[in-house]
Formats: structure tokens, C-alpha cells, sequence
């Protein structure tokens, strides 16, 4: 895309009075259009990548992290962070965090075959953000010297599964790491949606107006709407990973003990899987260019054409996906 294509920016200002945008842009780098469509050039080849993940909140991110781990042709998993979550298996953010820094641990034992050595893993924070005021973490200081480490030509995606804190705090305490990553997030619903109150955004709204109104490189994948079509069912699971090995088996039972309701036709989206699939290829997340949405206080989209541009996918391949997904896990 050549510059002179680029939607004015008109409305940021209005925006801004509004009270619709978090963060004060005079703390950030000013990236050039040009420098930000690079960025979002879809990746070939393998990358440096991080995974950030609420992996207790239910069952699909134990999906994700094997995806990753399972496919060193296409990444290099370098850390994996533990992000905070509050739902009906936690009892506060910092318990979600704290389970789910467990849940990968215990996910990366039940990997036998791991063709690399496993990422480190570290401790993300105990409280969702509070105006900007960032609480600093084993992840932010992990991720903002592991960002600031890249080589210019070269950025770290930050794959992000759950509640965006953790990026948004390394963000605000050094905006510098926006020259340096490609965050990758799973949060909020599709753009022509009634509203965005999606769990992983709607637990932290001022996280998702800092990595959404900060200019940071980011292709967002919404949910309900979008990925929602990443479902799977039992009888498929047990076709592809039953049996298969002590991953894949926890995951088929973890999965089928969810169906609560014992219904006899039931399916599961395990959707944090388009996240990492879109590293794995590109090509199956159609996620063409828009201007960033704005996240509101209430748990909606507005809409400015005059913000930065971002990726935000609107269709997925989801067999495709889900086909790399259960033939990495067998092999695990």
C-alpha cells in the first residue's frame, strides 16, 4: 500500500475529547505509516516469537501452547508468560495468573517430544491495569529487554491469548518496545458486532485502549463474529487424539469434562488457536487492513479513518487450522 492511500487523520482529536482514547501519544515513538505496513507485512519464514496466556480460564489456550511448542519449523518459542484472569476458576486476577503459570508447566511435562528445549516461563501480573499505572512483573522486565534485544529488521511477535495486561504495562513502562514487536491478539468481537464485551478485553479495558491507541504493529483477531468458527466436538477429538499420547489425551479430557451441561450435541470453540496459527500461516487468517478501532469505557467499538492502521481478521480457515493443530498434538 503507497502512503497517498492512507486515510487522513482527522478525528483522532475529537477522539481524544471524547475521553475514547487512554493513552497520552506524546510518551510513544511516532511511527511512520510506511514503518507500520512494513511491520504488518505477513510473516515468512520462522520467527522469534513470545505466547501470553490466561492457560487456566478454560481449556482452549492448553491448545495454543501445544500449537506453538509443536511447531519449531515455523517459530522459535522464546518465553511463555502467564497472564491474570478473574472468572468462576479464579478467585482474582493474580489467582488466574498464579493457576495458570501451573497449567503450562504441567502442559510442558505431558510433552515428550519436544524438538526444542522448553521457553522459560515466567509470572505476569496480579491485577488488571489501573489508569497508567502498570505493575511491573517478571514478564514486562522479560519482555521489554528481550524486545529491546531485536535486531532493527527483525521484530518479536507477542502472541496474546488472554487479557492483554501484561503487554500493555511493558508497553507503558518502556513505549520504546513499540519499535520492536508485532503483537498478535485475541481479544474483542468482529468490527459489526452489537458490542465488544468479550471476555479478554472486556476484563481489562484500559490494557486494550493502550495497545490499541499506542501505534503499536498489531493484527487483531476478534472473536464472536470471527474465530467463533474454531469449533470442535468430542467425536472429532477422539478421531484425531485420543490415544495419541499423554498431550494429546489430557487435552481430549479436559475438553469433554468441560461439556457441563452433558448435552448429547455439543461443540467447543477453542479459537485462541487462530493466534498462533496465524505464525504458523498466514494464509489461513484473511486479516485485511483497517483503522484501529477505538476501545469505549462501556464495552463498544468506535470508529475513527483517521487512526493508524492495524490487521484485524475477518475470516478463517478453520480446517485447515484445526487439521495442523491435532496432527502437532498426536505427535507430541
Amino acid at each position: 500500500m503507497q502512503l497517498e492511500s492512507l486515510p487522513h487523520r482527522c478525528g483522532i482529536c475529537l477522539a481524544v475529547a471524547l475521553g475514547l482514547v487512554f493513552v497520552d501519544m506524546s510518551n510513544y515513538p511516532q511511527l511512520s505509516d510506511q514503518w507500520r505496513l512494513d511491520r504488518l507485512t505477513p510473516p515468512a519464514g520462522r520467527v522469534r516469537m513470545v505466547l501470553d496466556t490466561d492457560t487456566y480460564n478454560e481449556i482452549d489456550d492448553q491448545f495454543a501452547v501445544a500449537h506453538v511448542l509443536g511447531s519449531p519449523e515455523q517459530m522459535s518459542v522464546e518465553a511463555i508468560y502467564a497472564a491474570p484472569f478473574l472468572n468462576d476458576r479464579s478467585t482474582g486476577p493474580g489467582d488466574g495468573m498464579e493457576k495458570s503459570f501451573e497449567e503450562i508447566n504441567r502442559l510442558i511435562k505431558l510433552m515428550k517430544k519436544l524438538a526444542n528445549p522448553a521457553p522459560p516461563v515466567f509470572r505476569g501480573a496480579t491485577r488488571f491495569l489501573v489508569s497508567e499505572n502498570p505493575e511491573p512483573t517478571d514478564v514486562t522486565r522479560d519482555l521489554i529487554a528481550r524486545a529491546m534485544s531485536m535486531p532493527k529488521e527483525q521484530p518479536l511477535y507477542v502472541v496474546a491469548i488472554g487479557a492483554i495486561t501484561n503487554i500493555a504495562s511493558a508497553i507503558l513502562l518502556e513505549p520504546k518496545i513499540i519499535e520492536k514487536i508485532v503483537v498478535v491478539w485475541l481479544g474483542g468481537n468482529a468490527m459489526n458486532w452489537r458490542d465488544t464485551r468479550e471476555f479478554n478485553l472486556y476484563q481489562d479495558i484500559p490494557s486494550a485502549q493502550v495497545v490499541l491507541d499506542c501505534g503499536v504493529p498489531l493484527v487483531l483477531l476478534p472473536c464472536w463474529g470471527v474465530v467463533d468458527h474454531l469449533l470442535t466436538t468430542i467425536p472429532e477429538l477422539e478421531v484425531h487424539m485420543r490415544g495419541k499420547g499423554e498431550l494429546a489425551d489430557y487435552l481430549f479430557e479436559i475438553t469433554r469434562d468441560y461439556n457441563h451441561s452433558k448435552q448429547p450435541v455439543w461443540s467447543k470453540v477453542i479459537w485462541d488457536v487462530a493466534a498462533t496459527a496465524y505464525l504458523v500461516n498466514p494464509k489461513w487468517i484473511d486479516a485485511p487492513l483497517l483503522a484501529s478501532p477505538i476501545a469505549t469505557r462501556d464495552g463498544t467499538w468506535s470508529c475513527d479513518p483517521g487512526r493508524h492502521l492495524i490487521r484485524v481478521a475477518r475470516r478463517i480457515s478453520r480446517d485447515a487450522i484445526l487439521s495442523d493443530v491435532f496432527t502437532k498434538i498426536a505427535a507430541m
